[in-house]
C-alpha cells in the first residue's frame, strides 16, 4: 500500500536503493489498472470510515502531501522511465539474468500519456516540424523512441506484477505510440535521404568510348589501354562526393536507423533506404544516358545505330563507374548509415548491388541477342572487355555471401557475348561466299569485297587479345575448314603459336576463302593482263592491310607474308609479260640488218608499231586504278626502267635511217622525255584525250 502511494505521487526514493520495486498483493484498496483517480492521475484516497485512526491520518499526511506536489514535467517523467530502466539492468547485472518479478509503476502511465499529447499536437494542424530545423524536436524524438522501444520490450520479454488486463493495455498503448513515434521517423529518415544526397556531376555519359567511331573501331589501341585505367583515376576524382551526403546527413541518419531497427522497424527503414538508392541509380543511368529498357524491346525495336552510338558507350562507361565509384560508395555509406548492424549494411549493399547488376547484365544479354551484323562485332568486344575486367574485383567490392553468384551472372553474360562475337566472326565467311557479283570491277581496282574483309580484319588486330581469349574460351565446337579449301601449307612460322590458336585459324579460314573468291572475279576480265593487275593490285591492298596492323602479323604469320609477297611478284611479271614485254618485242634490234644494211621499211614498221601498242596502253590503262601511291610509284618506275632504255637505244640507233623532216615526224612519234610523262600518266583512273606529239 504504502510502495503503491509512492509510486502514485512520482516519488523515485524507491530507485534509490539500487532495487527493483516489487508490489505487495492486491489489496481492494489498490488503485484499478486504469489509472482512475484524480485529475492528475492520482488514485482517490479510499473513504476515512473505512480506516483505523492512525490509517487516516497517515491517508491524509499523503494526501495532503499529493495536493502540494506539482504535476510531474517531461523531464521528471523521462527520468524517471529512464531510472526504472537502468534498475532492471542493475539487478538483471547482479542475478544474472534470474530478477524477480518487476512491478510497472503508475508513472508509465502518465509518461505514455505526455507521449501521446505531443504525438496529438503533430497530427494536429501544427504538424510536426521537419527534421534538421528545431533541433530541441529531433532529440526528442529519437529519445522517447528509445524509452517506448525499452518499455516495449520490457512489457514484452520480463516477467512483472501485473495484472493481466493492465498488461494488455499498457502494451496496446505502447505499441501504438511506438508505431506512430516510428512513423515520423521513417518519414524523417525518407526525407534526409532523399533531400540530403548529391548525384556526382562529373560523370560522362560517353565515358571515353566517345573515341570509337560509328563501326566500333577505337582510334587507338593506347586509347583502349587508357579507359581500362580511367575508372580508377575517375574513383580518386570522384570520391568527395560518395557516398554522396554530408556528415550531418551521415549522423542523423545512423541515429534514426539505430532507433528504428532497435525498435523492431528494420523492415521499414530498409525499404525507405532501398528505394532512395534505387532512385539514385536511375537518375545516374539517365544522366549517363542509358535507359531502363528490357530485352525484349531492345531486340526488337531499337534500331541498332542508337544502341551503338549512344547506350552501348553509356552501359560501359556505368560498368566502370559502378565498380569504380558507385559500389565501393554505396558500400561505404551502409556501412556509415548501419554502423551498429553490420549484418543489415551488408545486406542492404547486397540486395541493391545485385539489381543493379542484373540490370546491367540484361541490357549485354539484349545486345548479344540482336539480329548478328558485321558490324556489331567490336561493340560487342567493348562490352565482353568491360565485364572481363570488372569480374576480378568483385571479390573485393562486395560481401562474401553474395560475390560468388554476382561472379556467376557476370560470367554467364560474358560468354554469351562471347559466343555471339565469335558467331559474326564466323559469318565473315558467308560475307565472302554471298558476294557473287558477275561484273568485273572497273580498271582492276581493289574489290569493295577487299576492303571491306580487309578492313575488318585490320580493326579485329586491335581486339586480338580479346578475341583470343574469347575464341579460347567460347568456342563450343571445333569444325572442319569451312570453306572446304584445304590450308595452305606454309611452313613453320615464327608464330606458329598464334597461328594455333582457333581465332589465327579462323583468320587464316576467312585469308584462304577471299584470294579463292578473287581469282574467280579476276576471270571476269577478258585481258589476262588486266586480270594480274586486279590480283596484284589487291594482293597488294592485302598484304598492305596486314603488315599496318602488329597484331595481324601476329596471327598471320611470317611465312604468310613472305608467300604472299612472292605471289604478288608473280602477278607483277605476269602483267608485265603481257604487257610491255611485247612492246619491248617491237624495240628488239634483231631482224634490221640484212648484210650490215638497215632495212628502212621494217625500221619504219616496228617504229609504227611501237607507236601502236603505246597509244593503246595509254589509252587503257590509264583508266586502271591503283590507289596506293606507293604501288602505283613502284608500277611507273620498273615500267620506265625498261620501256624508256630500250626506246632511247632504239631511238638513237635507227632514227637516223628515216628521212628527215615529214618521214621522221610521221615515224618518230615520241622522244624518250614523252614516253616518261605518258607513262607517269598510268593507273589514275581517269582516260586521257590522247597522247602528245613528239617535241621540237
Amino acid at each position: 500500500m504504502e510502495n503503491n502511494l509512492a509510486e502514485n505521487s512520482g516519488n523515485v526514493a524507491a530507485y534509490d536503493t539500487g532495487h527493483t520495486p516489487h508490489s505487495p498483493k492486491p489489496e481492494p484498496t489498490d488503485p484499478k489498472p486504469d489509472g482512475g483517480g484524480t485529475a492528475e492521475g492520482e488514485p482517490s484516497p479510499p473513504p476515512s470510515e473505512t480506516l483505523h485512526e492512525g490509517d487516516q491520518a497517515n491517508q491524509e499526511k499523503k494526501n495532503e502531501t499529493v495536493k502540494e506536489s506539482p504535476p510531474p514535467n517531461h523531464e521528471k517523467l523521462a527520468e524517471d522511465i529512464d531510472q526504472l530502466f537502468l534498475t532492471l539492468r542493475e539487478d538483471n547485472d547482479k542475478s544474472k539474468g534470474n530478477a524477480e518479478k518487476l512491478e510497472i509503476p503508475r508513472f508509465v502511465e502518465r509518461y505514455l500519456h505526455m507521449v501521446e499529447e505531443k504525438i496529438i499536437k503533430y497530427d494536429s494542424g501544427e504538424g510536426k516540424a521537419k527534421w534538421g530545423e528545431v533541433e530541441e524536436e529531433d532529440s526528442w524524438l529519437l529519445e522517447n523512441a528509445d524509452r517506448i522501444t525499452k518499455l516495449m520490450k520490457l512489457l514484452t520479454n520480463h516477467h512483472c506484477e501485473i495484472e493481466e488486463e493492465r498488461r494488455n493495455s499498457l502494451v496496446n498503448r505502447t505499441g501504438s505510440i511506438q508505431q506512430r513515434v516510428m512513423s515520423y521517423l521513417e518519414e524523417d529518415f525518407r526525407i534526409i535521404m532523399e533531400e540530403s544526397r548529391i548525384i556526382p556531376t562529373e560523370l560522362d555519359p560517353g565515358g571515353n568510348n566517345n573515341n570509337a567511331d560509328p563501326k566500333g573501331k577505337h582510334v587507338a589501341s593506347s586509347e583502349k589501354q587508357e579507359d581500362v585505367q580511367d575508372p580508377d583515376r575517375e574513383q580518386t576524382e570522384s570520391q568527395p562526393s560518395f557516398p554522396g551526403y554530408p556528415e550531418e546527413a551521415i549522423a542523423s541518419l545512423r541515429k534514426i536507423a539505430t532507433e528504428m531497427l532497435s525498435g523492431g522497424y528494420e523492415s521499414e527503414c530498409c525499404q525507405v533506404y532501398i528505394i532512395s538508392r534505387r532512385n539514385v541509380f536511375e537518375e545516374i543511368l539517365q544522366k549517363l544516358g542509358l535507359e531502363r529498357i528490357s530485352i525484349d524491346e531492345m531486340v526488337q525495336k531499337v534500331p541498332w545505330e542508337t544502341l551503338a552510338r549512344d547506350m552501348i558507350p553509356a552501359w560501359i562507361n556505368t560498368f566502370k563507374e559502378c565498380a569504380a565509384v558507385f559500389f565501393p560508395g554505396e558500400r561505404k555509406l551502409a556501412e556509415a548509415i548501419f554502423a551498429d548492424n553490420p549484418s543489415v549494411s551488408e545486406g542492404l549493399f547486397s540486395s541493391l548491388s545485385r539489381g543493379v547488376v542484373i540490370q546491367l547484365l540484361n541490357f549485354a544479354e539484349g545486345a548479344a541477342m540482336t539480329k548478328r551484323a558485321g558490324e556489331k562485332l567490336f561493340k560487342l568486344l567493348d562490352m565482353y572487355e568491360t565485364l572481363r575486367d570488372v569480374i576480378p574485383k568483385l571479390d573485393g567490392m562486395f560481401p562474401e555471401e553474395s560475390v560468388e553468384e554476382l561472379k556467376t551472372e557476370m560470367t554467364l553474360a560474358k560468354s554469351r557475348l562471347g559466343e555471339s562475337a565469335i558467331a559474326i566472326f564466323c559469318d565473315l565467311e558467308n560475307s565472302i561466299k554471298s558476294e557473287t557479283a558477275k561484273t568485273a570491277v572497273p580498271g582492276g581496282a581493289v574489290h569493295p569485297l577487299t576492303r571491306y574483309i580487309m578492313n575488318y580484319l585490320a580493326i579485329a588486330g586491335d581486339y586480338k587479345e580479346t578475341l583470343e581469349q574469347v575464341f579460347r574460351e567460347h568456342s563450343k565446337i571445333e569444325r572442319p575448314d569451312s570453306t572446304g579449301m584445304p590450308r595452305q601449307e606454309n611452313g613453320a612460322s615464327a608464330s606458329d603459336k598464334e597461328a594455333a590458336s582457333p581465332f589465327s585459324t579462323q583468320a587464316m579460314r576467312v585469308m584462304d576463302l577471299l584470294d579463292a573468291s578473287l581469282e574467280g572475279k579476276a576471270r571476269l576480265y577478258k585481258e589476262v593482263a588486266l586480270s594480274n593487275f586486279f590480283m596484284m593490285n589487291n594482293g597488294r591492298y592485302i598484304l598492305q592491310k596486314i603488315k599496318s596492323s602488329s597484331e595481324m602479323s601476329q596471327v598471320m604469320g611470317d611465312n604468310w607474308c613472305r608467300k604472299k609477297s612472292s605471289e604478288l611478284r608473280t602477278y607483277h611479271k605476269n602483267y608485265q609479260r603481257e604487257t610491255w614485254n611485247r612492246v619491248l618485242a617491237s624495240l628488239n634490234h634483231e631482224g634490221l640488218t640484212v648484210n650490215g644494211k638497215v632495212q628502212k621499211p621494217v625500221v619504219k614498221e616496228r617504229f609504227k608499231s611501237f607507236n601502236a601498242m603505246f597509244d593503246e596502253i595509254h589509252r587503257t590503262q590509264s583508266t586502271w586504278v591503283v590507289k596506293d601511291e606507293q604501288l602505283q610509284s613502284e608500277l611507273r618506275v620498273s615500267i620506265s626502267t625498261v620501256v624508256i632504255p630500250a626506246y632511247r637505244a632504239f631511238l638513237g640507233r635507227f632514227a637516223q635511217i628515216l628521212d628527215p623532216g615529214r618521214q621522221t615526224e610521221k615515224y618518230v612519234k615520241y622522244q624518250p622525255e614523252d614516253i616518261e610523262t605518258h607513262i607517269d600518266e598510268l593507273f589514275e583512273g581517269k582516260p586521257h584525250q590522247g597522247v602528245g606529239k613528239r617535241k621540237t
